[in-house]
């Protein structure tokens, strides 16, 4: 087995063996994927589709829609609605990804076995992601499944942390001169 190349990242992980419920896992990750999917968006695909934001700017419009999603989780709070996720057995920190893997601070895995979990990603809008992964030793993991569009936002939170890490080493070495 290759090592993969990892770069240091701050993210948490929930996760549980993929065979206790498959099924609920495959529903939710289903459902996080179709987050997307909300009226919002569909109303903002459909006008798109017909033409109807030609004249409208794309960065004004984006703003809009993530200030109505806002208030959305704005309501959510005041309602005391919380999103339903299925409970997941093991929380841990991710120190280290790399484009389809990433390294756990705790040994908690076991080799070869399949997991289910969720990432909490920290880019905008803030968001799970559902992953499978399979264990490749106690503390590394290689994706096996992640939908396009979050292997695009995972992939593209890789390369900017890899930018800041390269910042971060040029500003140490001008120091020291």
């Amino acid at each position: 087995m290759s090592i993969p190349r990892l770069i240091s990242a701050p993210l948490e992980l929930s996760f549980s063996v993929s065979s206790l419920d498959y099924e609920a896992f495959e529903r939710e990750y289903q459902q996080l994927s179709e987050s997307d999917d909300d009226p919002i968006h569909r109303w903002l695909k459909l006008a798109k589709a017909k033409g109807e934001t030609a004249d409208t700017d794309p960065v004004l419009l984006e703003l809009l829609v993530s200030l109505h999603h806002k208030l959305d989780a704005l309501e959510m709070l005041i309602k005391d609605e919380v999103p339903e996720r299925i409970p997941l057995s093991t929380s841990v920190s991710i120190d280290s990804i790399g484009f389809e893997h990433f390294n756990m601070k705790l040994p908690l895995l076991k080799e070869g076995r399949e997991y289910y979990g969720r990432i909490e990603m920290p880019v905008h809008p803030k968001r799970d992601i559902g992953i499978f992964f399979k264990a490749q030793s106690k503390t590394l993991a290689k994706i096996t499944r992640i939908h396009e569009r979050d292997e695009k936002e995972w992939s593209a939170y890789m390369t900017a942390r890899e930018r800041v890490l390269i910042r971060e080493a040029k500003e140490k070495c001008r120091s020291r001169r």
